[in-house]
């Protein structure tokens, strides 16, 4: 029985550790590596908002991306770290919430212009999830990072996270 309490113990430990591991507050900038070819962005014009079909429910055909490879941070696999960007859903469910979708660094990005560089794109799950109707707004994800290829119908994704925590971004934080 001793050594049983003390199993689960030294697992409490370790959790309480792992939570407590720093978190790094990332920009989008972070993941290029330093000696990555700059790519310019590639903007479509500007769509007539009226006119704009939801986000899941787009009529015009997928843009192509830029760089569905472009290179990686490997140093940020396995870090805690905070990420704000806009939502692009890839499933919703039956209350319709997103729980599996792409971080991406503006809004848009893989449904209206075309998508940006899988460096530049987090696949992220998530418990928690987030309303379908609350995606025009930036949010701040905070969970452990991986630096994994992640393909979908919308776009590559160079990284993976789990979402542990989602905030509405705001400049104060």
């Amino acid at each position: 029985m001793c050594r049983a309490w003390m199993a689960g113990l030294a697992l409490w430990a370790m959790a309480a550790v792992a939570m407590a591991a720093p978190v790094h507050v990332l920009t989008w900038d972070d993941l290029i590596p330093a000696d990555a070819p700059k790519l310019a962005p590639q903007m479509a014009p500007l769509h007539d908002l009226s006119k704009m079909g939801t986000a899941l429910q787009e009529d015009a055909p997928a843009a192509h991306q830029q760089a569905p490879h472009a290179p990686v941070v490997q140093g940020l696999d396995g870090q805690r770290v905070r990420l704000p960007g806009y939502i692009v859903p890839l499933e919703v469910n039956e209350e319709g919430r997103t729980t599996d979708f792409l971080l991406v660094p503006y809004y848009g990005a893989c449904i209206h212009v075309p998508p940006p560089p899988s460096n530049q794109i987090v696949h992220v799950t998530s418990e928690l999830g987030v309303k379908v109707e609350e995606l025009y707004q930036p949010y701040w994800i905070e969970g452990p990072l991986q630096v994994k290829a992640s393909s979908s119908e919308l776009a590559e994704a160079g990284y993976q996270m789990v979402g542990e925590r989602i905030a509405v971004y705001e400049l104060s934080e």
